[in-house]
């Protein structure tokens, strides 16, 4: 019978707990697919003690995480710990220094280090696996580093983060009620974190959206050139204008190459009913790949959980089995190109403007000066009455045209003793 695949296992959390499930339940399929099977030979986390779920017994314990890099007996090792650098780091770089297979659903640390381990694991002729870094079990990495792997592709976008999505679908639904109040129920129920700041300030999109460009663009991992707004500061009042409008609103990370660079935001977008986009609910995941050849490309599904993470984790055991080590992004990293960050400024559509004013004379008029004076073009102006507070919510969106104008006309209007608060801009997502 032909050798298995010795794995050892870093984090027995709910994505580990998955894992460990899953080769249990599915353990022959899965050696008929590889070819030979894959087992766990040793483990590690903080608490022993912990009930996980799972029966742990039959693998070796080891306590110092660090040391499953060097243990006898072991062809690869999966972290599952979490954090862009402290011991998943150490443990990556151990890992393949050593010689052994490493496979992370750590998008965090893929986005700030993944050039690096990428040309380590190069140079030691092992493979780096990381389909469960982004969108959870849709096989989105697989597919744009192998499946659109004769396309030049110019646009990668979608949603990425499960918890903004279903903070955003629950506040679009019956009787949605604002974000505060949404992201209680949302802690409440599990499907965001006790601080869940990396969520909805957009950090964990942008890193997802950071890898994702390199993949399809061939391009160094540029995360710091990301631009970033979450969905903090999305009111009900937003979504009540969006559906009326013929939108939805979704945190929507885009990335697309131009001639002056590589443009990469996470931002709230209207996006058109007609899009596949507006249509995907809950904490679902959704990435749309736009190539020369083969068109556009939907991939949805859910993007976290125990199942789907562990579904994409073993996956990579899986080809690792197979022997298939292709290059981490597509193609080795001295092939990769560093581009610079492209001039928002200088893109072009439309955008949706939400300004919270005082109730007296003269505020339309400020507004629309400013917009004029900026050369930005009104499509439509929305003002709704009062609010309980005596304020009242003003809604533009404007006609297609450069961003910078925008940008213009909103620092024109800072400092205003008109405006409550800072003004909302999402841009409206094209076709």
């Amino acid at each position: 019978m032909t050798e298995p695949l010795r794995v050892a296992l870093a984090g027995i959390g709910t994505v580990g707990a998955g894992v460990v499930r899953l080769l249990e339940e599915n353990g022959a399929l899965i050696a008929r697919r590889s070819g030979r099977p894959i087992e766990i030979v040793a483990v590690s986390a903080r608490d022993r003690s912990k009930d996980r779920g799972v029966d742990l017994s039959r693998y070796t314990w080891v306590d110092d995480t660090a040391a499953l890099a060097t243990l006898d007996g072991v062809d690869v090792v999966v972290e599952l710990i979490g954090g862009a650098d402290g011991p998943a780091l150490t443990l990556a770089r151990n890992s393949i220094s050593a010689g052994r297979a490493f496979v992370t659903a750590n998008k965090a640390m893929i986005a700030h280090h993944g050039i690096e381990l990428a040309s380590a694991a190069e140079a030691r002729s092992v493979a780096l696996k990381y389909e469960a870094a982004v969108a959870g079990g849709i096989p989105v990495i697989k597919g744009l580093r192998e499946g659109t792997a004769a396309n030049e592709l110019s646009r990668v976008y979608g949603i990425l983060n499960g918890t903004c999505n279903y903070i955003l679908t629950t506040m679009e639904g019956e009787g949605g009620g604002d974000f505060a109040d949404v992201l209680a129920e949302a802690q409440a129920l599990g499907y965001a974190e006790a601080d869940p700041s990396f969520d909805i300030d957009g950090v964990d999109a942008a890193h997802k959206l950071s890898i994702l460009a390199s993949l399809a663009f061939g391009t160094v991992i540029d995360f710091e050139s990301v631009a970033i707004t979450g969905i903090r500061h999305v009111i009900a009042a937003d979504i009540a204008e969006a559906k009326a409008l013929g939108y939805r609103i979704r945190l929507v990370g885009v990335s697309e190459t131009r001639g002056d660079g590589l443009f990469q935001r996470v931002h709230p977008h209207l996006v058109p009913l007609s899009h596949p986009l507006a249509h995907v609910s809950g904490s679902l995941n959704a990435v749309v790949a736009e190539g020369n050849f083969v068109g556009r490309l939907l991939f949805e599904g859910r993007g976290a959980g125990d199942g789907p993470t562990a579904s994409a984790v073993v996956a990579d055991l899986i080809d690792i089995a197979r022997g298939e080590y292709s290059s981490a992004f597509a193609m080795p990293v001295a092939a990769l190109i560093q581009r610079p960050a492209a001039d928002a400024g200088e893109r072009s559509g439309k955008c949706y403007l939400r300004f919270t004013v005082q109730d007296r004379p003269g505020v339309l008029a400020e507004i629309a000066a400013a917009m004029r004076d900026s050369n930005v073009s009104i499509e439509s102006l929305i003002q709704r009455g009062a609010m309980p507070d005596g304020s009242v919510i003003v809604a533009i969106v404007t006609h297609a045209g450069p961003e910078r104008c925008i940008s213009d006309a909103l620092e024109r209007l800072r400092g205003s003793t008109s405006l409550i608060g800072q003004p909302m801009l999402m841009h409206i997502l094209g076709d």
